[in-house]
């Protein structure tokens, strides 16, 4: 592949930094404030889109901040993997930047320039953890990360937001020791820290050495991603407000872990290295009974944010999944998973946030009629809940087409069972809201035309749940995920 010399990656990186400081200084403007923060999501945006003719020909883009010393550099590399999630982020970035404003001003919530200066802070680490071109410079992004979503997470200020913000550092720091293990063993061991599409490990160390490598990476970056048993924080930090609940499931935190997961799978251990140490295998039985098991406690849940919470537990590890299949059709599902389940899971969290600002239920119980009383929201959320079930037209069903081909690919039909099996369950914990919603009546104390959330909220609503038929129809309209998902395999399956 060509490699390009651009200043794009860092300018992608530095112009929502940019924003974050005008934000700051547009504290008592609220309008200018909020304006900063919508300019920089769509320049954003726009610089990653123009990087996107150049990946697709085959080049990759590449900007050295500072070489460390050989073999360790502060690196961005904006590869096809890149690419696709830093699209992704970006352009979720611009929909939850609307419509957080909705959210903040319709509950008048306090600290609302520190709330949009860490979220600008927060996108501008997802896209540094998307363009990492090594190890190191990830671990740095992805420790920003961490610490910029933390005043997020503990927002309400409330003892029990306090608690979760504990929690959640806990958990997230702890994990960062880890991975920092991991990376520094990988550098003992190979000498450099370098992404490679294939791997890079292959042919140092011991079989016994590579293997626990490749689990202290795993568990490290699996706490983000919220793995079982390692996923009670992501439940507990529900009680931040909804949008930056759908920061951190379907933009950044969460699946900047799967992201970052994937990184090591197929840039640092690489496909015919897992093969060889059998860790396929047991990685794929790992994520198979998070699947299940998150799903099954999804069911049990009353809290609206807190079943979606245990439904991405569930899903994120469908994108491991088909990683750790290796199979070209799995990795291609997983890849796209990646966007499709972005755009689903959020139209969901954005409809918990819109019946709360309205009515101020968060319970499912309490949810009876209100689908009448909100049929736009109602009807978004049904889009996404469909979605999530793998059930056409929604683009979820494509990705789950091709993890169970990859399965039977593999050779190994009950990882496919296993993806129906929750596929089902997706159905018994989300359409019983849908039905409850628009079929059962309500409790008799609400008026009988209460009505939509603002615009600023409904609108975001609506145009993610477009775009989740939209890409189930065609998955290369607008952004082409599912040709930039195509140069992925074929970067990683040594096809290019």
């Amino acid at each position: 592949m060509e490699i390009i010399y651009s200043h794009k990656p860092l300018l992608a990186i530095l112009v929502s930094l940019a924003a974050s400081a005008l934000i700051l200084l547009s504290g008592k403007r609220p309008n200018l404030r909020e304006a900063w923060t919508i300019l920089a999501a769509g320049a954003k945006f726009l610089i990653v889109l123009s990087m996107a003719p150049s990946v697709l020909n085959g080049q990759i883009l590449e900007y050295t901040m500072v070489t460390l010393t050989p073999g360790i550099s502060l690196q961005f590399r904006v590869d096809a993997f890149g690419l696709f999630f830093g699209l992704l982020a970006s352009g979720l970035w611009i929909v939850t930047s609307i419509y957080s404003i909705g959210y903040m001003r319709g509950l008048q919530e306090h600290a609302q320039t520190r709330y949009f200066f860490c979220f600008a802070l927060a996108i501008s680490a997802t896209i540094g953890v998307a363009f990492s071109a090594n190890l190191l410079t990830l671990f740095l992004f992805y420790e920003i990360l961490t610490i910029s979503t933390y005043p997020l997470v503990a927002h309400k200020e409330t003892p029990e937001a306090l608690a979760a913000g504990r929690k959640y550092l806990a958990y997230l720091l702890t994990s960062a020791a880890v991975i920092l293990f991991s990376i520094a063993y990988t550098y003992r061991l190979t000498g450099s820290l370098d992404f490679v599409g294939g791997g890079f490990l292959t042919g140092h160390g011991t079989p016994a050495i590579l293997r626990l490598l490749f689990v202290t990476f795993i568990l490290g970056f699996g706490t983000k991603a919220a793995f079982m048993p390692i996923h009670e924080w992501l439940p507990t930090a529900m009680i931040a407000p909804t949008p930056v609940s759908a920061l951190l499931h379907a933009v950044a935190v969460v699946k900047a872990g799967v992201f970052c997961c994937l990184r090591v799978i197929d840039f640092v251990f690489g496909p015919s290295l897992l093969l060889d140490l059998n860790l396929w295998l047991i990685l794929c039985y790992f994520v198979s009974f998070t699947i299940i098991g998150a799903s099954l406690l999804a069911l049990a849940q009353d809290n609206l944010k807190k079943r979606l919470a245990f439904s991405t537990i569930s899903q994120l590890s469908y994108i491991v999944l088909g990683a750790a299949l290796i199979t070209p059709s799995a990795l291609l599902g997983s890849i796209l998973h990646i966007a499709f389940h972005g755009f689903m899971k959020i139209t969901l969290f954005f409809c918990a946030g819109a019946i709360f600002v309205k009515t101020g239920k968060e319970n499912i119980s309490e949810m009876n009629g209100i689908g009448r009383q909100m049929p736009l929201t109602l009807g978004a959320f049904a889009v996404g809940a469909i979605g999530l079930a793998g059930i056409p037209p929604v683009c979820g069903y494509l990705s789950k087409w091709y993890l169970c081909l990859g399965s039977l690919e593999a050779k190994e039909l009950v990882f496919g069972l296993i993806l129906m099996t929750s596929s089902l369950l997706n159905v018994a914990y989300f359409f019983p809201i849908i039905y409850n919603a628009f079929f059962k009546k309500g409790d008799g104390k609400e008026p009988p035309h209460r009505g939509e959330a603002s615009w600023w909220m409904v609108g975001p609503i609506l145009i993610c749940a477009l775009m989740s038929i939209i890409l189930g129809l065609n998955p290369d309209a607008f952004i082409g995920f599912h040709q930039i998902a195509s140069a992925v395999v074929e970067s990683i399956q040594g096809l290019d």
